[in-house]
């Protein structure tokens, strides 16, 4: 069995630049699935081999009868599926730090140059974490696609290989045994036990998968609505202007009658 305390180093930093759901995802593939399989997995398959017998004398009848009921061991196949949904996941952590690094290196310029066109960090916050939007936003919501697609994948590919549990008899008629043997696994009730184990936690990880993809989908709708309010421009309408009081209003009135009856007045005068 690999050494798992490289790649568990590397998803803990991705720990910090993911959503709740994500870091729920994280929790599920180290305590369900990498514990499981570096505890207990490895040493129920540890003599899958060995202890499959098949009731014949015929050399090289076993190998190829193994070789016919495990294509792959169960073993190798959870470790190859661990690592290609965890693919995804780490390149996204290799694409956050690369932006990072560049906005830490626009804003040393802006320090060292003193400029007055002063930019704010996009994506870094002031904590030391991310804002998951624009372009890596589009980039988180890439890699859970990928890792959906590699999970169901796998899934299949498991149902496809091996089924849903193990039989205790495994009949053979491969070349070169002389005619249909039977062959027998060991512990199947319990390698069948942990082969459901693993299959429900893969079904969790790629529902939490499909979950966290739902929630992101409605905050870039959020984030896309939130920019056209931005863009809005609003039509400003000057106020009407008002009088103060209706006694205002009639007041003006009769001062307006006043002054037109003096001004007819003087003119007949004149007249």
């Amino acid at each position: 069995m690999g050494d798992w305390h490289l790649l568990g180093r590397l998803l803990d930093k991705v720990q910090t630049h993911s959503t709740v759901i994500g870091k729920v995802w994280l929790t599920v593939l180290f305590v369900f699935r990498i514990l499981v399989l570096n505890t207990a997995a490895d040493r129920v398959w540890g003599d899958e081999q060995s202890d499959f017998v098949c009731n014949t004398q015929q050399p090289g009848c076993e190998n190829v009868c193994y070789d016919m009921a495990f294509p792959i061991s169960h073993v190798r196949f959870w470790v190859l599926q661990i690592i290609a949904v965890a693919t995804p996941k780490l390149l996204y952590l290799g694409y956050v730090l690369h932006v990072i690094h560049a906005e830490k290196k626009m804003m040393k310029k802006q320090t060292e140059f003193d400029d007055q066109d002063y930019k704010k960090p996009k994506y870094t916050k002031s904590n030391g974490k991310i804002n998951i939007r624009g372009r890596l936003l589009r980039s988180y919501v890439f890699h859970l696609v990928a890792k959906i697609v590699l999970e169901a994948f796998f899934i299949w590919g498991q149902y496809y290989l091996y089924g849903l549990t193990l039989a205790p008899r495994y009949v053979c008629s491969r070349f070169p045994c002389p005619h249909q043997v039977d062959c027998f696994l060991s512990r199947p009730t319990e390698k069948s036990v942990i082969i459901w184990f693993m299959l429900v936690a893969a079904l969790i990880s790629l529902a939490l998968c499909l979950i966290e993809l739902f929630y992101m989908f409605v905050k870039a709708v959020k984030e896309c609505m939130s920019r056209r309010q931005d863009y809005t421009v609003t039509p400003v309408t000057p106020p009407l202007k008002a009088y103060k009081s209706h006694d205002e209003m009639v007041q003006n009135s009769v001062n307006e009658a006043a002054k037109n009856a003096e001004n007819n007045k003087i003119g007949q005068v004149f007249i």
